[in-house]
């Protein structure tokens, strides 16, 4: 187990073993915009499909560092970020709305959102994937894995180098769902530190409450305007694809959906104050437990020492009141992975309206109070590249595909 050391960075969602965070490098972080190389639905089938096989805890984890010392977000001397314990590989999913409208029936024993993300919430990534199809998304659960793709494989190689640049990964040990959420919590508070005295951050998570259900995920990136007036963060994400042509509009779709998801989580953990009751109760966490002696060492060395997770999250919520709502324009940045040139730039506003009547669409899914739905017939192009097309009820023949 090690504990990191002065300026870093690192983060990673709740149930996924990550054992590496990094080191910021003295370049301008600013002119440095992260690269996500793998696409958002081909994650989301991976978390999904990790987090149904073990859905336990991991042994490690890892914990990064950041040595400003910050008044407003207490002294922060480290960064410490958490990380838990087919055919067509190279090709994009290619050009060729709304989900077909699937039948209400009576609410199932228990849902999926009960028997699969009880002790994690659910994921930003479970609502693009479930955006993308619903079909899909319920076959990974009940019955197997993502496959791993070659362009997967060199987009984790390649995502891993440029993480590098900012971040230095280091083991850290947990040993109960306390010391999981603790991480998390300790993450944010040092990545907000950094996006204030750095005006750049990296794989943020966040964690809120909406419609009911409690939903976290990872922020790729935060940056603040340079040079202006406005103050307000702004959230981009970088995706790279294979060809060099732009993605499809329901790609493009998805893409928009899961950064509205990321700012609506952000403003209300700026703006509302943090449920911490109904989070303890839901996630059945005792805030009293005594976290372990690594945490309690890096909230110290952070400038924000706690004993109990309970203590943490008043760290957490402090931290929380200083931080601005994030910009209303979103950016999306589409780059050729062979040479990382920029293919094109998909700047949009976020539409509150919109957001809420997709993700209340998906959670009907999730908690069981209709069936799954089948892609309309327009995308149906989209099973050409899934591993359960062969077995799939859908209403097309794999032949007319």
């Amino acid at each position: 187990m090690t504990i990191p050391s002065a300026s870093t960075h690192s983060t990673s969602s709740a149930t996924y073993t990550d054992t590496t965070t990094t080191t910021r490098s003295d370049e301008d972080p600013i002119s440095k915009i992260p690269v996500e190389f793998i696409s958002e639905q081909e994650m989301a089938l991976i978390e999904a499909a990790f987090a149904a096989a073990r859905p336990s805890i991991c042994a490690s984890s890892s914990l990064s560092v950041s040595a400003r010392f910050v008044e407003p977000v207490y002294a922060l001397s480290k960064r410490s970020l958490p990380s838990l314990c087919g055919s067509n590989s190279d090709l994009d999913i290619e050009d060729s709305g709304h989900l077909r409208g699937a039948q209400k029936k009576s609410r199932v024993k228990e849902s999926l959102l009960s028997r699969f993300r009880r002790r994690t919430g659910l994921y930003v990534t479970d609502i693009t994937a479930t955006e993308w199809c619903e079909k899909q998304m319920e076959f990974l659960l009940l019955f197997g894995k993502a496959e791993i793709t070659n362009a997967m494989k060199a987009g984790k190689i390649r995502h891993a180098k440029l993480e590098e640049e900012v971040v230095k990964k280091v083991e850290v040990t947990v040993k109960s769902s306390e010391d999981v959420w603790a991480l998390k919590f300790v993450n944010f508070i040092i990545g907000a530190n950094q996006l204030l005295f750095d005006g750049l951050t990296r794989e943020l998570p966040v964690v809120g409450f909406v419609e009911g259900v409690w939903i976290v995920g990872v922020i790729d990136e935060l940056r603040l305007p340079v040079g202006e007036t406005n103050r307000k963060p702004i959230l981009v994400d970088t995706k790279t694809r294979v060809k060099a042509k732009p993605p499809a509009e329901p790609q493009q779709r998805n893409g928009r959906l899961q950064l509205m998801c990321y700012k609506y989580l952000w403003d209300n953990l700026v703006v509302d104050d943090f449920p911490s009751k109904q989070f303890f109760d839901w996630f059945s966490l005792d805030p009293n437990h005594i976290l372990s002696d690594e945490i309690k060492m890096s909230t110290a060395d952070s400038g924000f020492p706690a004993e109990t997770l309970g203590e943490l999250v008043k760290y957490f919520r402090n931290a929380c009141k200083v931080l601005a709502p994030a910009d209303d324009q979103l950016l999306l940045r589409y780059e050729l992975q062979q040479d990382n040139s920029l293919l094109g730039e998909d700047q949009f506003a976020y539409d509150i309206g919109w957001l809420k009547t997709k993700i209340q669409h998906c959670l009907e899914f999730w908690t069981g109070e209709r069936e799954s739905g089948y892609v309309p017939e327009e995308e149906r192009w989209k099973c050409r590249f899934c591993q359960f097309a062969s077995v799939c009820p859908s209403p097309s023949p794999i032949d007319s595909f």
